[in-house]
């Protein structure tokens, strides 16, 4: 079998340098791609969280509206027994 020797070319410590720095240039453009898309699901995790905090608020404030609600009921119901008993024993 014969070679080419125009399909051969001698591969110098420059050629292994620069493919080097080519593959390091596109992971870091990779990186930077990924650190953008990390930075755009942080902005949404920050929102999701803002809404979180606002939401527990809200049930916060309705559990002490239902508590009071519970108190006068039962209030309302003690009173009334007690009127009951007072008529009753009176």
């Amino acid at each position: 079998m014969h070679e080419n020797n125009a399909t051969k070319k001698e591969i110098t410590l420059d050629d292994i340098a620069r493919t080097l720095q080519d593959g390091l240039l596109k992971m870091d453009n990779g990186f930077a791609g990924v650190n953008k898309r990390l930075d755009k699901v942080e902005t949404r995790l920050d929102g999701v969280e803002t809404r979180l905090d606002k939401v527990e608020t809200r049930l916060d404030s309705i559990e002490a509206n239902l508590n009071k609600k519970v108190e006068k009921v039962d209030h309302n119901i003690l009173s009334y027994r007690v009127e009951k008993l007072e008529k009753k024993f009176a």
